[in-house]
């Protein structure tokens, strides 16, 4: 009964026949599909051996592991050496620093040296310039116009010896001052 709610698409005199045909069509239609092969190339891509081995990467590495070996053997040595020895092991640098210019830095170097020795002989030869009896003299004149300025002028236990510059009675050399001795004069 089922042919009878069947509609088909077409005019046709038979409903049953009709559907029984569309449902063959359909099947076949259904193995076509599942057996239909694509158009576009979906399959993996093929493996080439010089892609798959990297010739290069394992030359590196075997180069990394031979130089481990080396330096691993290198230090087996020393190992088994330092064992049969006392122990002492040889860490002196023996490397002397080499320049292009050292001949050039030590003449340099001996220039700068007999300059600096002349500088110095000069320098302890030099007598000073300056007259200390000069000196002592322009202090003089300054204490003469310091108390000619004042307004109370000091007094005489006040005043230091002009020469050690301290009072009379602590000086040493016991000599008056010249003023004093002026005053004593004209008195």
């Amino acid at each position: 009964m089922q042919h009878q709610s069947y509609q088909p698409l077409l005019l046709t005199g038979n409903k049953y026949l009709q559907q029984k045909w569309d449902k063959a069509s359909y099947e076949i239609h259904l193995r076509k599909v599942k057996s239909a092969k694509p158009t576009i190339d979906t399959t993996a891509p093929k493996t080439y051996g010089h892609l798959a081995l990297k010739m290069k990467k394992q030359k590196l590495e075997e180069q990394s592991m031979s130089k481990i070996q080396r330096e691993n053997n290198m230090l087996l040595e020393k190992i088994s050496r330092i064992m049969k020895t006392t122990g002492h092991i040889d860490n002196r640098n023996d490397y002397e620093n080499k320049s292009l210019c050292r001949e050039m830095q030590q003449q340099e170097w001996l220039r700068i040296t007999k300059e600096n020795q002349l500088i110095l002989l000069r320098l302890t030869q030099c007598q000073p310039h300056y007259s200390i009896k000069d000196w002592h003299e322009d202090w003089l004149k300054t204490i003469k116009i310091m108390e000619s300025i004042a307004r109370y002028p000091r007094r005489v236990s006040d005043k230091k010896c002009n020469s050690c510059l301290k009072r009379p009675t602590e000086c040493e050399e016991g000599e008056e001052e010249p003023d004093q001795q002026e005053e004593e004069a004209g008195m």
